[in-house]
């Protein structure tokens, strides 16, 4: 019954937003994005393409062995259509790693959606939503439906200076969801919340549940101006690892402080994930992170330093793969990553209409075991007490230039965009 409750809200804001995005074309033609003059006369449609050429080394990968393998990481194809005014914006983008990185990518810490010490692949339709936007008043509005990231947390990795992702990726963002969402601005106050799915994608071409369309909410408050922002949210997110229902809830947590100005980025962010059924907490797992870039001339220097705790599951005869879904109070185990990295990166000669830069990173991981006694002891699986990766490549990218990902609607500010290490990859339209 709570389901099918569910189900009819989400149906009935649904209709309510497509007559609002309708109705937001006879609206105040300033109200919501900085949107480019030129959708003033007319439609305007922008595309674009990139990827990164990714080699990496890991020593150790796994019992003491060094790992050393290559990629193309990332490949996506992103579309934006924006609509006379400004007052409707659709956003599409594709990524292919289901067809580049079936294996997954070498990134010790990282987990998620069966995967283990390799980034998993994310889906095909990674973001396909439609925004329309207007004005009551002294605030802003705008109202979001489609498939794409939910509003909590920090923006999604692969907007940020690093190629290799945090572990933190699961604690810190909810993306991938089948969502509606709205978003209201007032002076340098923003207020975001949405319905959405609960379920993780299974695989690369999986699509949400929509049957659980409305299983779990989240909210987000942001505080901005003159390059800082600051932002908490909390999400409730039903059985995330069991599409049919049934698993362990999510309660999340995220607190975090962002600055951008001048060829200066910094971020740091604390999150924490409660696991557990009802009022009952089973597991907790908690993330600090502080990363920062500077331009130096053409170069870009980035560190980032981070202390995330993750689950251990048991894994199959593919140490890199786990069960899922999992079965239920499966968690052998707590592990806390202690990770440093640095990269480098500086832009190389375009070609015709293509951008690259070549890139650098360096990063230290020490995990600890904090389940005494525990079934996975760290020092014992990878071969060392420390692990090292390396890694290297270029950014490749054409057309439109990648924006910074995960807000929508009066949420986007496009003075604050994601810093690109060594590439000038900030959302243009022109």
């Amino acid at each position: 019954m709570q389901r099918l409750v569910f189900r009819v809200h989400f149906r009935v804001i649904a209709i309510a937003a497509m007559f609002i995005a309708a109705r937001a074309q006879s609206q105040d033609p300033h109200a919501g994005h900085d949107m480019p003059a030129d959708s003033a006369h007319g439609p305007v449609v922008a595309a674009g393409a990139n990827g990164i050429l990714l080699g990496t080394i890991a020593s150790p990968g796994v019992n003491n062995r060094t790992l050393a393998e290559g990629y193309l990481t990332q490949p996506m194809v992103m579309a934006m259509l924006t609509s006379r005014g400004g007052h409707f914006v659709a956003d599409l983008t594709l990524n292919f790693e289901g067809t580049s990185l079936k294996r997954g990518e070498l990134n010790a810490g990282v987990h998620g959606e069966g995967y283990i010490d390799r980034r998993h692949p994310h889906t095909l339709v990674h973001e396909l939503v439609g925004t329309g936007l207007f004005a009551a008043g002294p605030a802003r509005l705008s109202i979001t439906a489609g498939k794409g990231f939910v509003p909590f947390g920090t923006d999604d990795p692969m907007s940020r200076p690093f190629v290799k992702y945090p572990v933190n990726h699961h604690l810190a963002q909810l993306l991938e969801r089948a969502l509606i969402s709205g978003a209201v601005a007032s002076g340098p106050l923003l207020l975001e919340a949405a319905l959405f799915n609960g379920d993780e994608p299974q695989d690369p071409y999986d699509l949400p549940n929509y049957d659980r369309i409305g299983d779990s909410w989240s909210a987000r408050l942001t505080a901005r101006g003159k390059g800082l922002e600051v932002q908490g949210s909390y999400a409730k997110v039903e059985s995330p690892e069991h599409a049919s229902g049934g698993g362990l809830d999510d309660r999340k947590l995220s607190a975090s402080a962002r600055y951008e100005s001048n060829g200066r980025y910094a971020l740091a962010e604390w999150a924490r994930t409660e696991e557990g059924e009802g009022s009952a907490t089973s597991f907790t797992f908690r993330s600090l992170l502080a990363e920062g870039s500077v331009d130096i001339g053409r170069v870009t220097v980035a560190v980032r330093g981070e202390r995330s705790e993750r689950p251990e599951h048991e894994r199959g005869l593919n140490p890199f793969r786990t069960p899922q879904p999992h079965a239920d109070l499966s968690i052998i185990g707590r592990t806390r990553w202690d990770i440093l990295s640095a990269s480098i990166a500086a832009p190389l000669p375009s070609y015709r209409k293509l951008r690259f830069s070549s890139f650098v990173e360096v990063s230290t991981q020490k995990p600890t075991s904090l389940t005494n006694p525990s079934v996975f002891i760290p020092e014992d699986f990878y071969g060392a007490s420390r692990l090292w990766s390396f890694s290297f490549g270029a950014r490749v990218g054409v057309g439109m230039k990648h924006k910074r990902m995960g807000r929508y609607g009066v949420a986007v500010s496009n003075k604050m965009e994601a810093p690109m290490a060594g590439m000038d990859m900030h959302h243009d339209m022109r």
